[in-house]
């Protein structure tokens, strides 16, 4: 990819201790990084983005840490977002996700994030809203999931909005019934299918958020994350992507 193709940050105050890997592993969760070029001796590095909205989202860690240093992030802030909400392919890119749920799946991997910086991640979410096809992507599911748990033409949102406790029962017998968790191939059907799906799809879609709803959303991500390693543990088969949302196969320089 040429370089004027790609959208770069400036990272320094990177910790002595910390290897390409473990700076590309921390920004990878921006979006798709083309290049890294890093300065060991000078614990600088200079992290190119396919987007513009990935370096934007970088921009928006300054001060994160990492391995025990916070890192400066700096930039051309000036980048507009460009969503590609026309796009109908299937695949949902790590970019077309809302800022404070990104800033969750940091907290869920044990990364240490700032309120400044959580604070940050909901600014830019009201600022720019909710990509049309991360909301298009999020209702595909609440339609999918509501026909397979209480009947054609309902949506787990609006049938737990009429009746929560008994809608989410409902919801979660049929679920173990047919094991539509268990086997669901992406971290939002399987969250969206449980009892507290109706929340987790408010987070996502909604752009009025406070600090507190990022570090629930990180909890709830962390479970899954643990339950995606017992699954891994017994003989049942998991599919592809029930680990955590950052694993997007084409959002990647090394995940």
């Amino acid at each position: 990819m040429s370089p004027s193709n790609s959208y770069p940050v400036q990272v320094s105050n990177i910790s002595p201790t910390t290897t390409e890997q473990s700076l590309t592993d921390f920004f990878v969760f921006c979006g798709h990084i083309t290049s890294v070029k890093y300065d060991s001796a000078a614990h600088t590095a200079t992290i190119s983005f396919e987007k513009p909205q990935a370096a934007k989202t970088a921009l928006m860690l300054n001060g994160g840490t990492l391995e025990g240093s916070q890192l400066t992030v700096t930039g051309d802030a000036s980048h507009p977002d460009q969503h590609d909400d026309h796009d109908k392919s299937e695949h949902l890119d790590q970019t077309d996700k809302p800022r404070a749920g990104i800033a969750a799946e940091y907290l869920a991997k044990g990364y240490v994030l700032s309120d400044q910086i959580l604070e940050r991640a909901i600014s830019l979410d009201n600022e720019k809203g909710i990509s049309k096809k991360f909301l298009s992507y999020i209702q595909s599911l609440d339609t999918t999931l509501g026909e397979k748990t209480l009947g054609k033409d309902q949506t787990i949102s609006a049938k737990v909005q009429e009746t929560l406790n008994q809608a989410t029962a409902q919801a979660k017998g049929i679920d173990e019934q047919k094991g539509i968790s268990k086997n669901a191939t992406s971290y939002y059907s399987r969250a969206l299918s449980s009892p507290f799906g109706q929340k987790v799809r408010q987070f996502y879609t909604s752009t009025s958020k406070q600090i507190f709803d990022i570090h629930e959303e990180a909890r709830r991500i962390a479970d899954s994350l643990k339950h995606a390693q017992t699954d891994k543990e017994t003989p049942v088969s998991t599919a592809v992507g029930t680990s955590a949302p950052p694993q997007d196969s084409a959002v990647k320089t090394g995940l």
